[in-house]
């Protein structure tokens, strides 16, 4: 197979480099060419036509939000944000991954050892991903509409049976859990997900989703209590998000290293779910690479809980939820944009009454 052909767009030599340096260690990609601010990364790209480029998210006189959006809209390819873990550049990250960009990296930082060493294997899951028109205006969807009224919830009626929603999601999750909590009324039920991010873009994610959508969102703390109306988003970094049933539902980090090769591990938290409430849950699988959360979400099927998983064609990478679904995982497998109605209509007490009656 040909090698992935990638640009690198930066306004630093120093991480034009490193980037390059990363890249070429790995045989089965090729650095076409590189370019230190958008204007040169245009003719770049029409003179290389690479699979895939990685994209500083602050450069001068245009940032990397505005490039990621010419992009989106004249040539649609797989894009991958590099950022400094601040709160802007991380902020600015996860805006352009529901703008189109397929991942986001960290910049290293002082003392690290092998600055980038996973951005070989981001780049080649993005070179196989189907990068599509983004629907104008889904990621600027406001928490309150201009007259101050809450978002209204898809089903006419809806109220919480008491059971809870697991996700699991990874390269293009970011994406699809927009388009997911999106739907989601203000008392939806309380929801644990992991985002396979790096530490800080997950504080990041879970603000900008606070901020532009109805229900409660927040990093999840250990010890943190489940409630109706509020998202919980695992923290990137060395500990796992699980389920724990103490005096109350609340939430559990926890280490022990890498699951699947992830930390925090999307099937961790499922199997906690499955042993803690057994059927009294739902769990979700998303877009990803890999198998994480497959093993999990069959724990959680077999102790009774209803699953989802979703399909290959809303799906940028299709791993995780094929992983799921060849091992018996998936009850249900739906396009993104019918999952979390079904997931509510699964919950919703007013409609468990109607069927018992």
């Amino acid at each position: 197979m040909s090698p992935v052909r990638v640009l690198v767009v930066d306004d630093s030599a120093t991480m034009r480099g490193l980037i390059s340096l990363a890249l070429r260690r790995d045989p089965e990609i090729e650095v076409v060419g590189t370019a230190s601010n958008p204007m040169t990364a245009r003719d770049a790209i029409k003179a290389h036509n690479p699979d895939v480029i990685t994209l500083d998210v602050e450069m001068p006189g245009m940032n990397g939000l505005e490039f990621l959006e010419k992009i989106v809209r004249l040539r649609p390819m797989p894009v991958i944000m590099v950022s400094n873990l601040t709160g802007e550049g991380t902020e600015t990250a996860i805006e352009a991954m529901q703008i189109g960009a397929v991942d986001c990296i960290a910049k290293p930082q002082p003392g690290d050892v092998q600055p980038f060493a996973e951005l070989p294997g981001k780049v080649k899951a993005a070179a196989g991903v189907r990068v599509r028109p983004r629907a104008a205006g889904t990621a600027a969807e406001s928490k309150s509409s201009a007259t101050g009224e809450r978002r209204r919830p898809m089903l006419a009626s809806y109220e919480p049976d008491g059971r809870v929603i697991a996700i699991g999601s990874s390269t293009g999750g970011v994406e699809a859990l927009s388009t997911l909590i999106a739907q989601l009324p203000e008392n939806c039920p309380p929801i644990m997900i992991v985002q396979h991010m790096p530490p800080d873009f997950t504080a990041s994610l879970a603000t900008r989703l606070d901020r532009l959508y109805a229900p409660k969102v927040v990093e999840a703390k250990d010890g943190m209590p489940i409630e109706v109306g509020h998202v919980y988003i695992a923290p990137g970094g060395p500990k796992h998000l699980e389920l724990q049933d103490r005096s109350g539902l609340r939430c559990h980090l926890v280490g022990g290293g890498p699951v699947n090769g992830h930390s925090p591990s999307a099937d961790v938290l499922f199997k906690s779910v499955a042993q803690t409430v057994k059927g009294d849950a739902i769990g979700i699988i998303l877009t990803g690479m890999g198998r994480d959360g497959a093993q999990g979400l069959l724990e959680m099927r077999d102790a009774g809980a209803r699953t989802i998983g979703q399909d290959e064609a809303s799906s940028l990478i299709y791993g995780m939820p094929r992983a799921a679904f060849e091992i018996g995982a998936v009850e249900r497998q739906l396009p993104l944009d019918r999952i979390a109605n079904a997931a509510l209509v699964m919950t919703n007490l007013r409609g468990r009454q109607g069927r018992e009656n």
